[in-house]
Parts: structure tokens; C-alpha cells; sequence
């Protein structure tokens, strides 16, 4: 009996090689995923098998001298998934973040992702996963578009100049052909000048960069939006703020980040979408009411409106349902559609598990053992 196990290890040079900045892929990969989520071919953590994940938290003040600061986007986090159909494999990506780290020069969060044999646990592969969380973050507002933008969309405003916003913006590009123009609102001028100088370098097809100082500048008149701010909990009236009169007819506001939206925009007459409401039934469980003080993005004020009987769980819908063709996403030109995004492990799981067999296909990576036989078994 052969009880060796070897599994390889992804860099994030390997996982260029490997395509993991392919958005068109990752695209489709996110939208195959979105069809199996509404057959329920997967798993996740929690009673529901929708959790987020597992997350530590920290007192504020710590009462140890070595425990970590309770700062902003501090997390140490594992998300762990299982996904079927041609997938086929589970996985756990680890998710260490502190906001100071780029202080140093560094990311704000550092991450890795673990894909195992569903069979036996094995590991198949080690991979740094920054990018593969940044390229399947920004993918799945691409299979919003795909799904809920008109046809026509040209423009696009973007509030928070950072690195989901330039995977958002490229998701958007892979899916709505007519784009040409982009509105965006920072904080920073660094953060501005790298962002404008990414579209240009990257995405000549852009014709019109157009700097604002105001959320409402960028809303309004474009026809995707996406706000990719960071965001603190504990107080709705600090969040970025959308109201209605600023949002132009058959707009879709595609929303990852933390989000507060006026009462014309609650109204029943606006599309409500998540990427996946058990992962909002459980933000609800875990955090309780009202979820959305602490948890921002806004799929979580959705389910504090069903739960005040501002709008019926009917009228939340899932965007599975509209990628395997059982709802309808946009119902007319003139329809406003709000998609919040809360991130799923299941995302990490498929783009990462098609990674994984590109990079053996083509013998990227280095080649690992676990041992060739078990110490104790």
C-alpha cells in the first residue's frame, strides 16, 4: 500500500504563471460556482453551512502586553468550504490582517489557502493566496454585471482606489463591452495616482478618467458603482451614504464594502441581490440585531429591513438563482439593482482548485512531501 503523500506549493510568482490574474477565467469559474451554490453542492462553516468563517477578535484594551491591539480590519480568520460538481475539493484559506502592515510596505492582509482531497484530507496544494482572493473578490461583481447591468453600460464610479477596486473595475471590463469611462473618489493622493496610473497601463480602452471629491459625484450618471471603502462598525450613520436622487435610472450599484443607503433606495421598487443569502441568515445568527452595525456590507441591512418588515425575504434574491436561470435579475431597463457582496469560501475553493490543476498540468510549483509513510496511524 503506497501511504506517501506529496502535495505542491504555489508562490505568488507560480500562481501568476499559473493564471490567477486572468479575470475573463475567473469570471466564468465564479459564475459555474454561483449555479452550484443554487443546486446547494457545496458546504461551509457553521449550523447553516454558510458561515463567513471563524473569526478571533480581540478585547479592547488588551489585558496582556503581547496580545494584538483591537485596530481597525484587525482579523485572524479561517475560511473554510467545500464545493462539488467538477470541483470536487474543500479548502481553508487563512486570513491574517492588520491594517498598520502598510506601514511596512506591506499588504493589509497576508493570505493562504490550503486545497485538500475530499477524500482523505490530503493536502493536494499550498498556495499564497492574496491574489487568489483579490482576482475572486473582483470576479464576482464581474458575474453581477454579467447578470444584472444593462447591455449598454459606459460608466463606471468607484469610490476607495485600492486593489479590489482595480479587481472590480477589470471584472467590469470583462463583462460589459461598451465600458469607456471611470469617476473615482479617494482618500489619498498615492492611492489616486496608482490607481489612475493602473487603468492607463493596463486598460487603454478607457478613454475618460475623471477624478471627484464626492460620494455623490461618483454615483452620479454612472451606470455600474462600486464602493471599496473600509469601513468601521459599530455606526450606520458613519458609513458611506447612496441616496436615491443621485442614482440615475437602470444603474447597478455592486457593493463588497460597507454601504448605508437612503429610505428611497429600500424602497420595493429597487432590486435587492446578494451572492448568497445563508451567508447573511448567518451574520444574522452569529451577530445578532442589528447585524448591520456590525457586520457593514449591505446585504446585512437587507436582512435587519426583513427583520423590521421594511421588505418581505421573497424580495431578497439570490444571485444563484439568477445564474442557474430560475429568477430573473433585472426586470427592466429603468431598474435600479443593488447586489451586496458579503464573500464566500467557496469562491477561494473553485479558483483556487482550477488554479491548482493548471499549475499540475503545466508543473508549476515545488513539489512538497508530507511524509512517505505516517509516523502513527
Amino acid at each position: 500500500m503506497d501511504t506517501a503523500i506529496d502535495f505542491i506549493y504555489l508562490s505568488e510568482p507560480d500562481m501568476i504563471a499559473a493564471g490567477v490574474t486572468d479575470m475573463a477565467a475567473c469570471v466564468d469559474t465564479m459564475h459555474e460556482m454561483f449555479k452550484l451554490l443554487y443546486a446547494g453542492d457545496y458546504r461551509m462553516a457553521g449550523p447553516n453551512s454558510d458561515s463567513h468563517g471563524a473569526m478571533i477578535t480581540f478585547p479592547d484594551p488588551p489585558p496582556f502586553p503581547t496580545m494584538p491591539l483591537n485596530t481597525p480590519d484587525r482579523r485572524l480568520m479561517a475560511m473554510p468550504a467545500y464545493l462539488g460538481g467538477s470541483f470536487g475539493t474543500f479548502g481553508v484559506k487563512w486570513y491574517g490582517s492588520n491594517v498598520a502592515n502598510r506601514e511596512r510596505g506591506l499588504p493589509r492582509s497576508i493570505l493562504m489557502f490550503m486545497l485538500s482531497d475530499v477524500d482523505t484530507g490530503a493536502p493536494l496544494a499550498l498556495m499564497s493566496a492574496n491574489l487568489l482572493s483579490a482576482y475572486r473578490t473582483g470576479a464576482v461583481p464581474g458575474v453581477g454585471a454579467r447578470l444584472l447591468a444593462r447591455p449598454d453600460a459606459r460608466t463606471v464610479g468607484v469610490a476607495g482606489p485600492g486593489v479590489m477596486a482595480r479587481t472590480t473595475l477589470e471584472a467590469f471590463l470583462a463583462t460589459c463591452p461598451n465600458i469607456d469611462t471611470v469617476k473615482v473618489k479617494g482618500r489619498g493622493r498615492a492611492s489616486m495616482n496608482k490607481f489612475i496610473a493602473w487603468v492607463r497601463q493596463n486598460h487603454p480602452r478607457i478613454t475618460t478618467i475623471t477624478e471627484v471629491d464626492t460620494f455623490e459625484e461618483a454615483v452620479r450618471d454612472s451606470d455600474l458603482i462600486t464602493f471599496c471603502t473600509t469601513t468601521v462598525p459599530d455606526d450606520p450613520s458613519t458609513y458611506p451614504l447612496i441616496k436615491r436622487e443621485w442614482v440615475k435610472p437602470g444603474a447597478l450599484l455592486s457593493m463588497p464594502a460597507g454601504l448605508e443607503i437612503d429610505e428611497g433606495l429600500q424602497a420595493p421598487d429597487v432590486r435587492k441581490v446578494v451572492d448568497n443569502i445563508g451567508v447573511f441568515d448567518a451574520w444574522a445568527a452569529e451577530e445578532g440585531y442589528p447585524t448591520h452595525n456590525l457586520v457593514p456590507i449591505i446585504g446585512c441591512k437587507f436582512t435587519d429591513m426583513i427583520h423590521d418588515g421594511k421588505m418581505t425575504r421573497d424580495e431578497l434574491v439570490d444571485l444563484g438563482a439568477v445564474a442557474a436561470g430560475a429568477q430573473i435579475g433585472r426586470r427592466n431597463d429603468d431598474e435600479i439593482v443593488i447586489f451586496g457582496i458579503g464573500g464566500l469560501p467557496v469562491e477561494d475553493v473553485a479558483w483556487g482548485t482550477t488554479l491548482y490543476r493548471t499549475a499540475r498540468a503545466k508543473g508549476i510549483g515545488t513539489p512538497l512531501n508530507l511524509w512517505q509513510s505516517p509516523a502513527m496511524a
